[in-house]
Parts: structure tokens; C-alpha cells; sequence
């Protein structure tokens, strides 16, 4: 029996993972909102966007992404695994790892790994002088 609008292989991925992060419906507490943002009446009328807040930790998460409640529903358990996996892994979590390798790029190098790029740069140059042609005697 499906309980969200997605493929079945999609809700078996989120419920074993929210198995693995040890997330329980029981634990979920699920409000059903009115939006916010453009959308006119639609928007006015209808409480599609769903607040789900996790008691035990206290995370809460709201998502309004899609016009359908059911799929709103499957995306914010979605972004609460995101939320509760950082939270346990910490360091290890992927958003944390981008930080880290975008922190590593804008390093400064050292003396030591410059002078090794330039002699690089240097080698490379002589190599591609040689291809060049006689130059001419105008």
C-alpha cells in the first residue's frame, strides 16, 4: 500500500533510511499549514504545506515545495532525515565534507607547493617553445 505519491523503490529508500536513522512515525508529529508566497487563492485556500517536527531531538521542518499535501508530506521527511543525518554524522555528513573541500581550495599554498607549480609551469613552457616554428626575419 502506498502512503506518498512516489515510486514504491522511492519509499522503500526513505523508510530504510529512516529505519537505519532510527526515526519513528510515532516520534513524527505532522501539521498541515496554509502556505505562504505567491499562489493566489490556491494558496489561500488550501493547507498543503506541512510542518513535521521530530519530538525526541526537536528538529522541525516545514516544506511547501509542491502543490500536493501527499508529496509535500514525502519531502519534508525527506529534508528531516537530511537535517537529523547531519546531526548525527557530523563531520562526516556530505554537506560538511563540501565545506571542507571548498575551504581547501581557497587555501593559501605554501612556498614549497608554489615553487613546485611554477617549475611545472616552467618545464611545460620549454616544451611547447620547441614546438614553435623558426621565427621569421622580416
Amino acid at each position: 500500500m502506498a502512503r506518498f505519491p512516489v515510486s514504491p523503490e522511492k519509499e522503500a529508500q526513505l523508510l530504510s533510511r529512516m529505519q537505519r536513522l532510527g526515526l519513528q512515525e510515532a516520534d513524527l508529529e505532522e501539521n498541515f499549514i496554509r502556505g505562504s508566497g505567491p499562489g493566489g487563492q490556491k494558496i489561500n485556500k488550501s493547507s498543503s504545506c506541512v510542518q513535521l517536527r521530530h519530538l525526541p531531538s526537536g528538529l522541525e521542518v516545514r516544506c511547501q515545495q509542491e502543490r500536493s499535501q501527499a508529496m509535500n508530506r514525502f519531502l519534508a521527511r525527506r529534508l528531516l532525515c537530511d537535517r537529523i543525518e547531519a546531526q548525527v554524522l557530523g563531520a562526516q555528513s556530505e554537506e560538511q565534507q563540501q565545506r571542507e573541500k571548498i575551504r581547501r581550495q581557497k587555501r593559501r599554498r605554501s612556498r614549497r607547493a608554489k615553487q613546485k607549480v611554477l617549475a611545472d609551469k616552467k618545464k611545460r613552457s620549454e616544451i611547447k617553445a620547441l614546438r614553435r616554428g623558426p621565427a621569421s626575419q622580416d
